[in-house]
């Protein structure tokens, strides 16, 4: 007869080589940050820039994710929506933080095709098996008040529409000091950085927990 004690090890082998196979569908899954010079440590060390603190935050509390930052200085809408495919199969990330728009307001680009563009990414990064989040960025008043108004609304209203988690307003608490600016009045510094990681995160967060369950 065969040992209880033998098969009983047998089948521990067994579920040990299962979990070897399995390996690679446990490692830890990716988080794709996709912006623009406000994600991409622009005019300060890259590891000092949010997303490199993003990491280490990460890996500070150990969880299951490892994050890439896929951010382009100077990037708009419309330039992120060419190269987001590429970058959806690169990496495939499981999370998609949009953080685009700054740089087309700016330049005073249309806000139906701002918002558009927006649209078309949220669409890719679902196709692509990854659940997106969108970043609210705001510019100041004097490119105009209607302008700035209907262009600060569009992502709340986006966020709403297609039901993608929000986070608010990327720089809150810091537009109201202008020491936490570079000399352009237009990027953050690196004092600035952990205060745009809290104002992601406490968003990020609850996405990164509802993935995880």
């Amino acid at each position: 007869m065969r040992s209880p004690l033998l098969a009983c090890a047998r089948r521990l082998a067994f579920a040990a080589a299962l979990l070897a196979l399995a390996a690679p569908a446990l490692a830890a899954r990716t988080v794709m940050v996709f912006g623009d010079s406000l994600s991409a440590a622009y005019g300060i060390a890259a590891d000092a820039g949010w997303v490199s603190l993003l990491a280490k935050r990460i890996a500070r509390e150990a969880l299951p994710w490892k994050v890439v930052n896929a951010s382009v200085s100077g990037e708009t809408t419309a330039g992120g929506l060419a190269r987001l495919p590429a970058d959806l199969a690169r990496h495939r990330p499981a999370v998609v933080v949009i953080e685009l728009g700054a740089n087309d307001a700016l330049r005073g680009q249309p806000i139906a095709q701002i918002r558009a563009n927006l649209e078309r990414m949220i669409a890719l990064v679902r196709k692509a098996g990854a659940r997106p989040v969108l970043v609210g960025i705001m510019i100041p008043p004097n490119y105009g008040i209607d302008y700035a108004a209907e262009f600060r609304a569009v992502y709340g209203e986006l966020a709403h529409a297609e039901a993608v988690p929000l986070v608010p307003f990327l720089l809150a608490g810091i537009v109201e000091h202008r020491d936490l600016f570079q000399a352009d009045q237009l990027h953050p510094t690196a004092a600035a950085q952990p205060r745009i990681l809290d104002n992601v995160w406490t968003t990020l967060s609850r996405v990164l927990a509802k993935e995880r369950s």
